[in-house]
C-alpha cells in the first residue's frame, strides 16, 4: 500500500542539503551552445568498493573535500536517480567537479559499501526565450545539478559518501546526509497508473495569477482529466515564487522549452504546489493524490496513464527530451 504524505510539505524544503543546491552552481547554456552538462566520468577513475566497509571505499581520500549535498527526499528499494549538489566549505557552488558516491547499508560506515557510482553533470538553463524573471531575477536559482543512478537493493537506512578525484589523481572525500530511509516515503512511480485528478485551468479561476506564480505566467494549465488516456501528458508540480529548494523556477522553464519541441502531441502541465498560492494553507490535493512529501516532481505519462518517467527535484532540458521521446516515438 502507498505510504501517505500526511502533513506534506511541514518537511517543506526537500532537505536543508537541497536548499543548499539551490545555491545556484554558474555556467550553463541549457539546450543551447554553452551547454555546463558533462558526461560521468568512468568508474575505473575511482577506488571499487567491492569487499569493503563504507569507510575503509572513502579512506582513499588525502583528506576532506568539497561538501556533497543530496537533492532529493525519497529513496526507493531497487534503482534511484541520486541527485546532488557540490559545494566549498563556504557554501560556493562547484559546477565542475569529478565525484563518485559509494553508500552501505545501515547508519555508519562499518556496513558493506558498494560502488563507486561516478555521477553526470545536467545543466538546468534553458535558451533566454524560455528563462522567467522569476528565475532570472533569483540568485539562488540552481544552474546545475550532479546525477547518478544507485541500487539499493535493501530496505532502511544507508550511508552515503562521495570521493572527489583531484586534477593530480588524488582524492578528497565527504559524507552525505542522508535524505531518509529507503522505503519511508511512497510516491506515485514509474509503472504505476497516474491518478486521474483534475488540475485547475484558467477558465476555472479567471485570473491566471491564481494557479501560477512564475512570472510572467505560462500558459501550462490543461485539466489533466480532459486529456488523461488520450495523449501523453508532462505534469511538473511545481511553485517558482514559493519553491523550498529554489529549482522550480528553473525547473518550469526547462518544461517550457521542452513544450515549444513537442507541440500538440504531448499535453504539458505545470500544478502549483501550495492552496492559494500561501504555504501557510497546506499543499493542494493534487499533490495528496501522488503521495508527494517534497517539490518539485516531475512525471511523464503515457498516453494510456502510465507513469514512464518520474524525477524528483532538478532535471535539464535533455533529460526532459528523452522522457517525453519514449512516450511518443
Amino acid at each position: 500500500m502507498r505510504r501517505p504524505a500526511g502533513k506534506l510539505l511541514q518537511v517543506a524544503a526537500i532537505s536543508a542539503a537541497c536548499v543548499a543546491l539551490g545555491a545556484g552552481c554558474g555556467g550553463g547554456g541549457g539546450g543551447g551552445t554553452d551547454s555546463a552538462s558533462k558526461p560521468a566520468p568512468p568508474a575505473s577513475d575511482f577506488p571499487a568498493a567491492k569487499g569493503k566497509t563504507l569507510e575503509q571505499a572513502l579512506s582513499a581520500a588525502k583528506g576532506p573535500g568539497p561538501v556533497v549535498t543530496p537533492a532529493q527526499r525519497v529513496l526507493r528499494e531497487g534503482q534511484n536517480r541520486f541527485a546532488f549538489g557540490v559545494f566549498t566549505a563556504g557554501r560556493e557552488p562547484i559546477d565542475d567537479a569529478q565525484v563518485a558516491i559509494y553508500a552501505a547499508p545501515g547508519r555508519g560506515l562499518s556496513g558493506p559499501a558498494i560502488g563507486p557510482f561516478p555521477a553526470r553533470i545536467e545543466d538546468l538553463s534553458t535558451e533566454p526565450a524560455f528563462q522567467a524573471q522569476s528565475t532570472a531575477n533569483d540568485p539562488d536559482a540552481a544552474k546545475v545539478v550532479y546525477v547518478t543512478d544507485i541500487n539499493l537493493d535493501k530496505p532502511g537506512a544507508w550511508a552515503f559518501g562521495a570521493l572527489i578525484r583531484k586534477g593530480d589523481g588524488n582524492y578528497q572525500g565527504s559524507l552525505l546526509a542522508t535524505p531518509s530511509r529507503v522505503g519511508q516515503f511512497d510516491p506515485v512511480g514509474v509503472g504505476d497508473k497516474a491518478p486521474d485528478v483534475s488540475t485547475p485551468t484558467v477558465a476555472d479561476v479567471g485570473d491566471v495569477t491564481k494557479i501560477d506564480t512564475r512570472v510572467p505566467p505560462d500558459d501550462m494549465h490543461p485539466d489533466l482529466q480532459d486529456v488523461y488516456g488520450k495523449k501523453p501528458v508532462v505534469l511538473l508540480f511545481a511553485t517558482p515564487a514559493l519553491c523550498q529548494s529554489r529549482i522550480c523556477g528553473p525547473v518550469v522553464d526547462v518544461e517550457e522549452q521542452v513544450k515549444r519541441d513537442f507541440g500538440d502531441k504531448v499535453a504539458f502541465i505545470h500544478m502549483e504546489v501550495y492552496n492559494d498560492n500561501d504555504a501557510s494553507k497546506g499543499t493542494r490535493p493534487q499533490l495528496q493524490a501522488y503521495g508527494l512529501p517534497s517539490e518539485p516532481w516531475l512525471y511523464v505519462i503515457d498516453k494510456n496513464g502510465v507513469v514512464r518517467t518520474a524525477i524528483e527535484g532538478a532535471f535539464s532540458v535533455d533529460e526532459l527530451k528523452r522522457a517525453v521521446e519514449q512516450v511518443t516515438s
